[in-house]
């Protein structure tokens, strides 16, 4: 009996992940639910921490790497006093010190962390190293010695702060690992640490006030679920928009370039529109796009 593949849905579905769940998880979740025959995220999300994951469906998932790249915004708490093999509370305590940083000292450490930084991601990360993820490795005990990767974080707040925690925001750039800055927070700082919480606020033009209950994803209520999706187009909000003419939206189609109406800067990535369908993501070229991603709806 052949297989069956699912429905052709197209949209964005944010989901509210709660902790204990892996991303993969949720989206296999959703995909069940809404019966899709293809689904994405963008951007995982440790299994302990919570917020925004955003869960493409069928053509949207021509779109998630531009949601990968835009800046995403944590609330995280770390917990001062121990470093974890983890560099969260799932982790067993590696190295711990008795002192504790005052407010004062925590907001000043934070401007190095600002900016353009290199960052050594955790051992237990998704990083490949020699064609395996870094988790593996580090599960079975190896010794990793991961390179510093850059990351551009556009801000870093305390938010409140007790003499053994302290409540941050970040907002960062593609890769960047929440955990890494607690670790790297609690060495600056001579007390150590590591995640104690963590959820993600915002994604790109996503937020969590918007995102749907996990244990509502259900087939029960895939009508009502269908209804919460976004369109494709909802992740490129912060690409240019332009028209394609009758004869530039037929070229666009076959993968070829095709004029457009609007401008842009020569070579910027841009969408393009027929009407009131999404044709593709390319780059301008005075006058025409060259497709990089067709949307077949």
């Amino acid at each position: 009996m052949a297989r069956k593949k699912g429905r052709d849905i197209t949209g964005w579905l944010i989901v509210d992940k709660p902790a204990g769940v892996t991303s993969t998880s949720v989206v296999n979740k959703v995909r069940w639910a809404l019966d899709a025959k293809k689904a994405g995220h963008a951007g995982t999300l440790d299994p302990d921490a919570t917020g925004v994951l955003a869960v493409a469906l069928g053509e949207a998932t021509k779109t998630v790497s531009i949601l990968t790249d835009a800046l995403k915004c944590y609330d995280f708490r770390v917990k001062w006093g121990a470093e974890t093999t983890t560099d969260d509370a799932s982790g067993e305590v590696l190295r711990s010190a008795e002192d504790r940083p005052d407010r004062a000292a925590v907001e000043a450490a934070l401007s190095g962390f600002i900016g353009q930084i290199m960052q050594v991601p955790p051992a237990f990360s998704a990083v490949k190293v020699d064609g395996e993820r870094a988790y593996d490795l580090a599960r079975e005990g190896e010794e990793l010695d991961l390179a510093a990767r850059p990351l551009w974080v556009e801000s870093l707040t305390l938010l409140d702060a007790d003499r053994d925690t302290g409540r941050l925001e970040m907002v960062c750039g593609k890769g960047g690992y929440v955990r890494s800055i607690a670790r790297d927070l609690g060495r600056k700082l001579g007390c150590l640490g590591h995640v104690a919480e963590l959820r993600r606020v915002w994604s790109g033009p996503f937020e969590v006030e918007n995102g749907v209950a996990f244990d509502k994803v259900d087939r029960e209520a895939q009508d009502w679920l269908q209804a919460q999706l976004l369109p494709l187009e909802s992740a490129l909000d912060d690409l240019p928009k332009l028209r394609a003419t009758p004869e530039g939206a037929i070229r666009i189609r076959n993968g070829n370039p095709g004029e457009v109406t609007g401008g842009a800067e020569w070579g910027e990535l841009v969408w393009v529109s027929d009407g009131n369908l999404p044709v593709c993501i390319g780059r301008y070229q005075g006058g025409k796009v060259q497709p990089e991603r067709v949307f077949n709806l």
